[in-house]
Order: structure tokens, then C-alpha cells, then sequence
């Protein structure tokens, strides 16, 4: 089976999905190396039939919504299954884009292991772990992954989410460290193969608009912004749920912006999906803009 590249999303996410899917594609040096597949929610609605329903999270409960900005998650272990459990695979979140050639990584040895992720160092809160939103996968050392029994595991308490994605259920000596630059957070520079857009609020195609995730208060930061919310009701002229603020970094939703100008001229984008993720509320408004300022800058 050819090596493929698994992209997985909901329908918030989806023009993110598209443009890192055209990045992977620009940046192939050879473009029958591999596969590029895109895949949402609605394809497995075994999590859909979870709506409303509690599961485990962090030792705690929670309620299960598909409303959530990262609804898809789950969806990184569907991989070996759709992979016939053979084969190489990358899969990763929709807010990454490529800066290099991906069969640098899917062709590299792995040397035994059947994951290789971004390692995550310990906290006074959480344990050392990986981050799964990058995983390259050798999907014939995963047949243990089925994601439907699994996932129904965090409802029936016997599976802790945060376990689950932070890979501490794998077998011992089985995941193995994946240089930053595979998986790289809001940070580009020569470094960096892929480019992960993975603070939420800052999502360069998202500024302005609200806040449409849930805050897990996972972090020091996140965690006196929810205290500020809940003694104040707000913060500035913000309402108590906030809003997408711009990218700490302008050269970040320049790059984006550039990508999917790109993609507009090739036709990997419609002009008219743009228009309907704006209409939704998925995308600034000021998306169309922002490539004519990008493209000015760059002539």
C-alpha cells in the first residue's frame, strides 16, 4: 500500500484541511512518493452517536460534543485501519502546514518503532508524553488500534482521554521522539518542516471571530484567562466566551495567507468554498483581503 498522509478535520477546520493538503503537495519532490487524504467526522459516526454523552477526560467527566473545534481527534487512530494495517502513514491536525518534503519523513527508518511523535516533557501537572497531532506510523505494529472499540471505552469509564491521545498506553520501548521541527509550535524559521498553528485562539485564518472551542484550563495561562472571565464576565469589551485574537507573529498569517492564495490560483481552493466558510463563521471575513495584501507584498 502506498504511504499516504492522513489529514483529519470537521467541518470547522476544513479549509485549514485544504491548504495543508496543498502544502504537502507543493512541497513533494516526486509526486507519485505518496497519498494525501483528507478525513472528516461525518465519515465515522460512531462519534456522532456519542453526542451529549459523558466520557473520561483527565480523571474526570465530560461531555462529548461534535460542536467542538476538535471533534476529529479520535480520528488519528482510525489510521491503521484504513491503512489494512500495512504500510507507512503520517497523520496530522489540520492547522499544520508543510515547509518540506513529507516522504523525508515516511521514508526515514524506524528502527522498530511502531510511532514516532513530538515528546512532550513533564510539568508540575502533567507527565512526560507525546503530542499525537504529528505521528508518523508503521500501521502493521498497530493492529491493537480499532477506534470504535476504543473510543467507546472513554464513555464506558475504562479509557482516560488524555491517556489516550498523549500515547501513555502504548506498549513500553513502542513510540520513539520525533524531532520538533515535524511538528513544530507557532515557530518558523529555517527550521521547520511543518508548521503547527496549534494555539487555537491564534489561528491565523480564525482572527476576530469567536471563540468556538472548549477551554480545558490545561495550562497556567489558560487557567487565569477562565478566572479572569468568571470574576469579571469579561475581559476588555470581550464577552465571557472571548474571541480568535491575531497571531503573535504577522510573517505566520502571512505564510497561511500565501498558501491559500496559492491554492485560490491552482484551484486546490474555490473562491466560493472560501465565501461559504466565511458565511459560517469559520473564517475571517477579511480572508480575501489578506491574500491581495500578501500577494502585493510578495510582487
Amino acid at each position: 500500500m502506498k504511504n499516504t498522509v492522513f489529514i483529519h478535520t470537521n467541518d470547522k477546520q476544513i479549509l485549514g484541511a485544504l491548504v495543508a493538503q496543498y502544502s504537502l503537495r507543493k512541497h513533494a519532490a516526486r509526486a507519485d512518493a505518496f497519498d494525501v487524504r483528507i478525513i472528516t467526522v461525518a465519515e465515522f459516526p460512531f462519534l456522532a452517536e456519542r453526542e451529549g454523552q459523558k466520557y473520561l477526560r483527565e480523571g474526570k467527566s465530560a461531555l462529548w460534543t461534535m460542536n467542538d473545534l476538535q471533534s476529529f481527534t479520535p480520528l488519528r487512530f482510525t489510521v491503521p485501519e484504513l491503512m489494512n494495517y500495512r504500510g507507512r502513514a503520517v497523520v496530522m491536525d489540520p492547522d499544520i502546514f508543510a515547509l518540506t518534503d513529507i516522504a523525508e519523513l515516511l521514508e526515514r527508518d524506524m528502527k522498530g518503532a511502531a510511532v514516532f511523535a513530538r515528546k512532550m516533557p513533564a510539568s508540575h501537572r502533567r507527565p512526560a508524553h507525546y503530542a499525537s497531532s504529528v505521528m508518523l506510523l508503521d500501521c502493521a505494529r498497530l493492529t491493537h488500534w480499532q477506534v470504535a472499540r476504543d473510543f467507546a471505552e472513554l464513555f464506558a469509564f475504562r479509557r482516560d482521554y488524555r491517556d489516550w491521545m498523549w500515547l501513555l498506553l502504548e506498549p513500553r520501548g513502542s513510540v520513539a521522539e520525533l524531532e520538533e521541527a515535524w511538528n513544530q509550535f507557532d515557530t518558523l524559521d529555517a527550521g521547520t518542516k511543518l508548521l503547527h498553528n496549534t494555539h487555537r485562539r491564534t489561528q491565523p485564518w480564525k482572527t476576530g471571530l469567536a471563540a468556538d472551542f472548549t477551554v480545558r484550563d490545561t495550562t497556567l495561562s489558560a487557567r487565569a484567562g477562565s478566572l479572569l472571565r468568571r470574576l469579571g464576565g469579561a475581559v476588555g469589551n470581550r464577552p465571557r466566551h472571548g474571541f480568535y485574537q491575531a497571531h503573535p507573529d504577522p510573517r505566520q498569517e502571512a505564510f497561511f495567507f500565501g498558501l491559500l492564495g496559492e491554492c485560490l490560483d491552482s484551484g486546490a481552493v474555490t473562491p466560493e468554498l472560501v465565501q461559504q466558510e466565511i458565511a459560517r463563521g469559520h473564517v475571517r471575513p477579511d480572508a480575501f483581503a489578506l491574500v491581495e495584501r500578501v500577494r502585493a507584498q510578495a510582487a
